[in-house]
């Protein structure tokens, strides 16, 4: 999750193209968002609807990463592929370079991450505008996001909370963890400690809302060393605490041999669950195969298990895939199941290397600018 990038020069490729450019222009399905009125944080705006689609439809609003643009993340992450197979509308928010050089929201800058105000309030916007010439229905508006953009869907659950039923945050941070660049890194690495109440505290200056609490998904590479694996947790505390939560979870198992723990309402729902992605690195995990739903690539990670269906499963808006919890009894997760109890998981033989490409440049030359570790 680069934030920023002064002092970096861009390399030249042996065609004379920039390496910041993407290796190949990916499938754009996407249109584009008529300008809006109110856009404080200069962001532009595209969407998908699929073809005849009836209302009232669910929306999910789409963040993607830094070096990223919205068709980018489309393509990789699959999430028109799916919503041409179920019925839902998708908004992309897409950050300008003017705005960051590396295309990162700007989720640690004051400005951008407060109600009413900057980035925030340019994806408000852009949900209102939607919802004017587009079938949505109201009560099923979600989002999502990965980095930089699962730290924006941070930002967008915690400054306007009665939009959203769900959201669900890949290798993202907490709300109000970092108010500035050097803060922004700390988070990532895991250096921002923080409690339950504090964490949950931020959340609650971020809006006058008092009402229910959006339901939230993690999603989280053990591996991953740009966004390091406890922010998924900090993620976890800060709702847990503003839904009522004990902090352990109320069920543990796996989903294609990876670990999920559960946190259930009073009714047995699902109110937040947390999936870690054993030996992966940072990016969106996929499932290939003949019924793939995106495509591998930069953060577009192959890993057997799919979180665009299983995002759009715990939204409520595509059914679970076929294959479920591994529950069998006797099993560890079955052990693991009851409320506190422990497990050795075992990590998983399936991590990934690192980026590769232009992608690798650009990481390169942010750690040679002490501006990603």
């Amino acid at each position: 999750m680069p934030v920023v990038t002064p002092r970096i020069r861009l390399r030249r490729s042996r065609k004379g193209a920039s390496a910041f450019a993407p290796r190949a222009a990916a499938a754009d399905r996407l249109s584009d968002l008529p300008p809006l009125r109110d856009n404080p944080g200069n962001l532009r705006g595209r969407f998908y609807v699929p073809e005849g689609l009836k209302g009232p439809a669910p929306l999910v609003v789409v963040l993607h990463g830094c070096t990223q643009d919205a068709a980018v993340y489309d393509h990789g992450s699959g999430w028109s592929t799916l919503a041409d197979r179920h019925g839902f509308i998708l908004l992309f928010p897409e950050q300008r370079r003017a705005n960051n050089p590396m295309l990162c929201f700007n989720w640690f800058s004051g400005n951008d991450t407060q109600r009413g105000m900057g980035e925030a309030a340019s994806i408000r916007a852009m949900i209102a505008s939607i919802g004017k010439t587009q079938p949505v229905d109201p009560a099923r508006v979600f989002v999502t996001g990965l980095s930089a953009g699962g730290a924006m869907a941070s930002v967008m659950l915690a400054t306007y909370p009665e939009l959203f039923a769900a959201g669900a945050i890949i290798a993202g941070v907490a709300y109000g963890c970092a108010a500035d660049v050097a803060e922004a890194f700390d988070c990532m690495g895991g250096r921002a400690r923080s409690d339950a109440a504090a964490l949950a505290g931020k959340v609650l200056r971020a809006s006058p809302h008092r009402g229910s609490w959006p339901r939230v998904q993690v999603w989280q590479g053990s591996a991953d060393r740009t966004v390091v694996a406890s922010n998924a947790d900090a993620i976890v505390l800060q709702w847990a605490h503003l839904h009522g939560l004990k902090p352990k979870p109320d069920r543990i198992d796996e989903v294609e041999g990876y670990p999920r723990r559960i946190w259930l309402g009073a009714k047995g729902e699902p109110l937040i669950e947390q999936y870690a992605i054993t030996g992966m690195a940072h990016g969106v995990p996929l499932a290939g195969g003949e019924d793939a739903i995106g495509a591998a690539g930069a953060h577009m990670l192959d890993v057997g298990l799919s979180s665009t269906a299983r995002i759009a499963a715990f939204f409520g808006i595509a059914p679970e895939p076929e294959a479920e919890a591994e529950e069998a009894p006797g099993t560890e997760a079955a052990v693991a199941k009851r409320p506190g109890a422990k497990t050795a998981l075992r990590p998983r033989a399936t991590a990934r290397a690192p980026a590769t490409g232009p992608q690798a440049v650009i990481e390169k030359a942010l750690r040679a600018a002490g501006l990603m570790r």
